[in-house]
Order: C-alpha cells, then structure tokens, then sequence
C-alpha cells in the first residue's frame, strides 16, 4: 500500500514539474515577443572611437551601461573612460542617457549634462572620443 502511495507521490512530483516548466517557457516566450516591436525600438550605434568598436550597434530594451569596466554592456578601455561613465536607459517611450558621475564627462550634441537628458532620433553623444548616434522611433 505505501509503494503505491510513493508511486502517486512521484507521478504528481513529475506532473507538477512539467506545468511549472511550461508556465515558466510560456512566460519567457511572450517575454521574447515583447521585445519584438519595431515601432518603439531605440538603438544606440558606435560612430567614431577604437576600431573594434565602430559599426556596434545595439538594441535599447533596458539599461546599457557605458563604462571602462568589464562588466559595462559596452566597454571602452581608455583612460578618459570612468568604470561606470553613463548609463542609456528606456522611460516609457523615450530613451534617456545619464552620466553616472565621470570624471571627464558625457555629451550631448556637444553639450555636456549633468545627470540625466532625455534623448531624441539621431542625436549624437559623446564619452571622451568615442561618438555614439542614437535612433529612435
């Protein structure tokens, strides 16, 4: 009698893991398209600075960290670079840069901010001598 509870006990087990695992691919799924909207897509491109860089071009769907660190979504190893330079973030439809304290500053249009400046289609910003053209819907 107790093997039979046991064998029930592990076929629930088993059930039971596999509608959690559906529910957690079937969220991720609809997370994934989500993300797919072309009418409200902000990137972010690399015009000018080291070579390995120019022609990088990313996608904006939540912070992108600019920074000389290795764990900056986009490293820039120059001097002129603080670890955690500036950081692109998304507010509701709009795209925003924030310089994250830098000794040497960020730019915009090539003014520099202080704190946070919201961004708009085809502006250019500036981190020491790397150009970054952002585009926007």
């Amino acid at each position: 009698m107790i093997d039979i509870a046991l064998f029930a006990g592990r076929i629930l087990l088993v059930v039971l893991l596999f509608l959690f695992l559906f529910v957690v691919m079937r969220t991720g799924i609809g997370l994934v398209r989500g993300q797919g909207h072309k009418g409200d897509a902000w990137t972010v491109a690399i015009q000018h600075g080291p070579r390995e860089l120019r022609g990088v071009k990313i996608a904006v769907a939540g912070p992108v960290v600019v920074g000389r660190a290795p764990g900056a979504d986009i490293v820039i190893a120059a001097a002129y670079v603080s670890g955690r330079h500036a950081r692109f973030s998304r507010l509701a439809e709009n795209l925003v840069i924030e310089d994250l304290g830098s000794t040497n500053g960020t730019t915009v249009n090539g003014t520099r901010i202080h704190g946070a400046e919201q961004l708009n289609d085809g502006d250019i910003v500036g981190i020491g001598d790397v150009t970054i053209r952002v585009s926007g819907p």
